[in-house]
Protein backbone atom coordinates (compact mmCIF):
# COMPACT_ATOMS: atom_id res chain seq x y z
CA UNK A 1 0.00 0.00 0.00
CA UNK A 2 1.16 3.48 -0.71
CA UNK A 3 0.46 6.79 1.72
CA UNK A 4 -2.77 6.84 0.24
CA UNK A 5 -4.14 3.34 0.75
CA UNK A 6 -3.50 3.32 4.21
CA UNK A 7 -4.36 6.75 5.10
CA UNK A 8 -0.97 8.38 6.27
CA UNK A 9 -1.06 12.47 6.70
CA UNK A 10 1.57 14.61 7.06
CA UNK A 11 1.90 16.70 10.78
CA UNK A 12 -0.10 19.88 9.00
CA UNK A 13 -2.53 18.19 7.44
CA UNK A 14 -3.55 16.44 11.29
CA UNK A 15 -4.29 19.59 12.26
CA UNK A 16 -6.93 20.32 9.15
CA UNK A 17 -8.17 16.55 9.72
CA UNK A 18 -8.78 17.64 13.41
CA UNK A 19 -10.47 20.64 12.51
CA UNK A 20 -12.50 19.79 9.81
CA UNK A 21 -12.78 15.81 9.40
CA UNK A 22 -13.32 14.93 12.79
CA UNK A 23 -16.81 17.10 13.30
CA UNK A 24 -17.97 16.77 10.15
CA UNK A 25 -17.85 12.66 9.54
CA UNK A 26 -16.14 11.09 12.90
CA UNK A 27 -17.08 12.88 16.09
CA UNK A 28 -20.86 11.51 15.74
CA UNK A 29 -19.63 7.87 15.39
CA UNK A 30 -17.89 8.36 18.64
CA UNK A 31 -20.63 7.66 20.94
CA UNK A 32 -22.07 4.62 18.49
CA UNK A 33 -19.07 2.80 18.69
CA UNK A 34 -18.06 3.43 22.15
CA UNK A 35 -21.98 1.74 23.24
CA UNK A 36 -21.35 -0.87 20.64
CA UNK A 37 -18.66 -1.92 22.83
CA UNK A 38 -20.04 -1.39 25.98
CA UNK A 39 -17.68 0.86 27.67
CA UNK A 40 -18.23 1.72 31.12
CA UNK A 41 -16.70 3.06 34.33
CA UNK A 42 -13.50 1.14 35.87
CA UNK A 43 -12.79 -0.39 31.83
CA UNK A 44 -9.27 -0.92 30.43
CA UNK A 45 -9.77 0.29 26.68
CA UNK A 46 -7.77 0.49 24.12
CA UNK A 47 -8.70 2.63 20.56
CA UNK A 48 -6.56 1.15 17.72
CA UNK A 49 -5.84 3.62 14.69
CA UNK A 50 -6.98 6.24 16.97
CA UNK A 51 -6.04 9.11 14.66
CA UNK A 52 -6.18 12.82 16.84
CA UNK A 53 -8.42 10.49 19.10
CA UNK A 54 -12.11 11.30 19.35
CA UNK A 55 -13.47 8.11 20.43
CA UNK A 56 -10.48 7.64 22.51
CA UNK A 57 -11.83 10.48 24.50
CA UNK A 58 -15.60 9.64 24.57
CA UNK A 59 -13.97 6.20 25.69
CA UNK A 60 -11.82 8.06 28.21
CA UNK A 61 -15.45 10.06 29.47
CA UNK A 62 -17.31 6.55 30.11
CA UNK A 63 -14.45 5.19 32.11
CA UNK A 64 -13.93 7.30 35.03
CA UNK A 65 -13.32 6.71 37.59
CA UNK A 66 -11.22 3.80 37.94
CA UNK A 67 -10.66 3.63 34.33
CA UNK A 68 -7.87 3.75 31.64
CA UNK A 69 -7.62 4.53 28.03
CA UNK A 70 -4.66 3.89 25.50
CA UNK A 71 -4.65 5.52 22.24
CA UNK A 72 -2.73 3.93 18.98
CA UNK A 73 -1.93 4.84 16.15
CA UNK A 74 1.31 4.36 13.41
CA UNK A 75 0.64 8.33 12.45
CA UNK A 76 2.92 10.72 14.80
CA UNK A 77 1.50 13.62 13.35
CA UNK A 78 -2.10 12.55 14.17
CA UNK A 79 -0.58 11.91 17.74
CA UNK A 80 1.00 15.15 18.06
CA UNK A 81 -2.45 16.54 17.87
CA UNK A 82 -4.10 14.00 20.16
CA UNK A 83 -1.89 14.78 22.65
CA UNK A 84 -2.31 18.21 22.30
CA UNK A 85 -5.65 17.91 23.00
CA UNK A 86 -6.43 15.37 25.53
CA UNK A 87 -2.79 14.98 27.29
CA UNK A 88 -4.26 13.10 30.32
CA UNK A 89 -4.99 10.00 27.51
CA UNK A 90 -1.50 7.75 27.05
CA UNK A 91 -0.56 8.34 23.33
CA UNK A 92 1.33 5.42 21.74
CA UNK A 93 2.90 4.75 18.57
CA UNK A 94 2.35 1.25 16.89
CA UNK A 95 1.15 -0.66 14.47
CA UNK A 96 -2.37 -2.36 14.53
CA UNK A 97 -0.76 -5.89 12.94
CA UNK A 98 1.88 -5.89 16.10
CA UNK A 99 0.12 -4.06 19.19
CA UNK A 100 2.23 -3.50 22.12
CA UNK A 101 0.60 -5.43 24.88
CA UNK A 102 0.12 -8.48 26.77
CA UNK A 103 -2.80 -10.78 26.51
CA UNK A 104 -6.27 -10.60 27.44
CA UNK A 105 -5.01 -6.48 28.73
CA UNK A 106 -8.27 -4.54 27.78
CA UNK A 107 -11.80 -4.99 28.89
CA UNK A 108 -12.86 -3.45 25.29
CA UNK A 109 -10.84 -2.84 21.79
CA UNK A 110 -12.47 -0.22 19.44
CA UNK A 111 -11.43 0.85 16.29
CA UNK A 112 -13.08 3.83 14.16
CA UNK A 113 -12.20 3.81 10.48
CA UNK A 114 -8.75 2.48 10.60
CA UNK A 115 -9.35 -1.49 10.10
CA UNK A 116 -9.29 -0.31 5.81
CA UNK A 117 -6.02 0.96 6.08
CA UNK A 118 -4.27 -1.55 7.64
CA UNK A 119 -1.43 -3.64 5.69
CA UNK A 120 -2.99 -6.92 7.44
CA UNK A 121 -6.11 -6.15 7.94
CA UNK A 122 -6.53 -10.08 9.48
CA UNK A 123 -3.77 -10.04 11.57
CA UNK A 124 -4.49 -6.63 12.91
CA UNK A 125 -7.69 -7.83 13.64
CA UNK A 126 -5.74 -11.31 15.67
CA UNK A 127 -4.12 -8.96 17.67
CA UNK A 128 -7.32 -6.56 18.65
CA UNK A 129 -8.69 -10.22 19.76
CA UNK A 130 -5.64 -11.26 21.92
CA UNK A 131 -5.26 -8.42 24.04
CA UNK A 132 -8.94 -8.56 25.01
CA UNK A 133 -9.71 -10.31 28.02
CA UNK A 134 -12.22 -13.10 28.20
CA UNK A 135 -15.82 -11.51 28.77
CA UNK A 136 -14.30 -8.11 26.71
CA UNK A 137 -15.84 -6.75 23.54
CA UNK A 138 -14.59 -5.43 20.30
CA UNK A 139 -16.10 -2.93 18.07
CA UNK A 140 -14.48 -1.99 15.14
CA UNK A 141 -16.37 0.33 12.55
CA UNK A 142 -15.57 0.92 8.66
CA UNK A 143 -17.40 2.86 6.00
CA UNK A 144 -20.32 1.53 3.98
CA UNK A 145 -19.86 1.46 0.00
CA UNK A 146 -18.87 4.23 -1.83
CA UNK A 147 -22.10 3.98 -3.94
CA UNK A 148 -24.32 4.55 -0.71
CA UNK A 149 -22.61 7.69 0.25
CA UNK A 150 -23.44 9.73 -2.46
CA UNK A 151 -21.11 12.49 -1.32
CA UNK A 152 -18.07 10.96 -1.42
CA UNK A 153 -19.39 9.24 -4.49
CA UNK A 154 -19.77 12.82 -6.19
CA UNK A 155 -16.34 14.09 -5.06
CA UNK A 156 -14.88 10.81 -6.41
CA UNK A 157 -16.18 10.84 -9.88
CA UNK A 158 -15.10 14.89 -10.17
CA UNK A 159 -11.43 14.17 -8.83
CA UNK A 160 -11.61 11.20 -11.64
CA UNK A 161 -12.57 13.70 -14.07
CA UNK A 162 -10.23 16.36 -13.37
CA UNK A 163 -7.17 14.17 -12.17
CA UNK A 164 -7.68 10.77 -13.14
CA UNK A 165 -7.80 7.28 -11.13
CA UNK A 166 -4.30 8.17 -8.87
CA UNK A 167 -5.78 10.88 -7.21
CA UNK A 168 -9.24 9.36 -7.61
CA UNK A 169 -7.91 6.56 -5.52
CA UNK A 170 -7.31 8.35 -2.36
CA UNK A 171 -10.99 8.54 -1.83
CA UNK A 172 -11.71 5.05 -2.86
CA UNK A 173 -9.65 4.04 -0.48
CA UNK A 174 -12.02 4.30 2.60
CA UNK A 175 -14.28 2.67 1.32
CA UNK A 176 -13.15 -0.63 0.59
CA UNK A 177 -14.84 -2.65 3.16
CA UNK A 178 -18.17 -1.68 2.63
CA UNK A 179 -19.64 -5.00 1.29
CA UNK A 180 -20.82 -6.62 4.86
CA UNK A 181 -19.75 -10.17 3.64
CA UNK A 182 -15.80 -8.93 3.07
CA UNK A 183 -16.00 -7.67 6.27
CA UNK A 184 -17.16 -10.81 7.90
CA UNK A 185 -14.71 -13.04 6.23
CA UNK A 186 -11.97 -10.75 7.62
CA UNK A 187 -13.37 -12.21 11.39
CA UNK A 188 -13.63 -15.55 10.36
CA UNK A 189 -10.23 -15.73 9.00
CA UNK A 190 -9.01 -13.83 12.09
CA UNK A 191 -11.20 -16.27 14.24
CA UNK A 192 -13.72 -13.54 15.59
CA UNK A 193 -17.35 -14.38 16.15
CA UNK A 194 -18.39 -11.34 14.92
CA UNK A 195 -21.54 -9.70 14.15
CA UNK A 196 -22.31 -6.55 11.51
CA UNK A 197 -24.47 -4.10 12.46
CA UNK A 198 -25.13 -0.97 9.80
CA UNK A 199 -25.84 2.28 10.99
CA UNK A 200 -26.82 5.47 9.10
CA UNK A 201 -25.55 8.89 9.69
CA UNK A 202 -24.88 11.89 8.12
CA UNK A 203 -21.70 13.78 7.43
CA UNK A 204 -22.02 17.87 7.29
CA UNK A 205 -19.38 20.15 6.50
CA UNK A 206 -19.70 23.88 6.42
CA UNK A 207 -19.69 24.71 3.09
CA UNK A 208 -18.82 22.88 -0.40
CA UNK A 209 -15.18 25.52 -0.01
CA UNK A 210 -15.02 23.81 3.63
CA UNK A 211 -15.72 19.85 2.39
CA UNK A 212 -13.17 20.48 -0.78
CA UNK A 213 -10.17 22.45 1.79
CA UNK A 214 -10.64 19.10 3.80
CA UNK A 215 -10.57 16.61 1.72
CA UNK A 216 -7.39 18.29 0.05
CA UNK A 217 -5.69 19.38 2.66
CA UNK A 218 -6.64 17.20 5.45
CA UNK A 219 -5.94 14.16 3.71
CA UNK A 220 -3.74 12.11 1.91
CA UNK A 221 -4.79 14.25 -1.17
CA UNK A 222 -2.61 16.90 0.24
CA UNK A 223 0.13 15.29 -1.36
CA UNK A 224 -1.03 14.37 -4.87
CA UNK A 225 -2.65 17.49 -6.33
CA UNK A 226 -0.65 20.89 -6.33
CA UNK A 227 -1.81 24.02 -5.76
CA UNK A 228 -3.00 25.07 -9.44
CA UNK A 229 -5.11 21.58 -9.06
CA UNK A 230 -6.13 22.50 -5.78
CA UNK A 231 -7.89 25.99 -7.52
CA UNK A 232 -9.58 24.46 -10.22
CA UNK A 233 -11.11 21.98 -7.97
CA UNK A 234 -12.61 24.58 -5.74
CA UNK A 235 -13.17 26.29 -8.84
CA UNK A 236 -15.43 23.39 -10.80
CA UNK A 237 -17.13 21.86 -7.05
CA UNK A 238 -19.79 24.20 -6.65
CA UNK A 239 -21.28 23.17 -9.47
CA UNK A 240 -20.53 19.63 -9.28
CA UNK A 241 -21.65 19.24 -5.90
CA UNK A 242 -24.80 21.32 -5.58
CA UNK A 243 -27.31 18.79 -4.94
CA UNK A 244 -25.90 18.46 -1.46
CA UNK A 245 -26.00 21.89 -0.59
CA UNK A 246 -28.08 23.09 1.95
CA UNK A 247 -30.47 26.25 1.86
CA UNK A 248 -28.30 27.77 4.49
CA UNK A 249 -24.81 26.93 2.46
CA UNK A 250 -24.16 24.08 4.11
CA UNK A 251 -23.43 20.02 3.05
CA UNK A 252 -25.21 17.24 3.78
CA UNK A 253 -25.08 13.71 2.70
CA UNK A 254 -25.69 10.57 3.80
CA UNK A 255 -22.93 8.77 5.36
CA UNK A 256 -23.61 4.96 6.66
CA UNK A 257 -21.18 2.75 8.25
CA UNK A 258 -20.69 -0.95 9.75
CA UNK A 259 -19.79 -1.73 13.11
CA UNK A 260 -18.47 -5.21 13.41
CA UNK A 261 -18.82 -6.31 17.14
CA UNK A 262 -18.01 -9.71 19.26
CA UNK A 263 -17.51 -10.83 22.62
CA UNK A 264 -14.62 -12.80 23.34
CA UNK A 265 -15.56 -16.47 25.20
Amino acid sequence: MDASQHGQVTRSAADVYDEFFVPALFASWAAPVALAAEITAGHHVLDVACGTGVLAREAAARVRPGGTVIGLDRNPGMLAVACRTAPAIEWREGLAEALPFADERFDAVVSQFGLMFFEDRVTALAEMWRVLRPGGRLAVAVWDALERTPGYAAMTALLQQMFGDTVADALHAPYVLGDPATLAALARQAGIPAEITTRSNVARFPSVEAWVHTDVKGWTLADLIDDRQYQALQQAAPEALERFVQPDGSVAFEAPAHILTAVKA
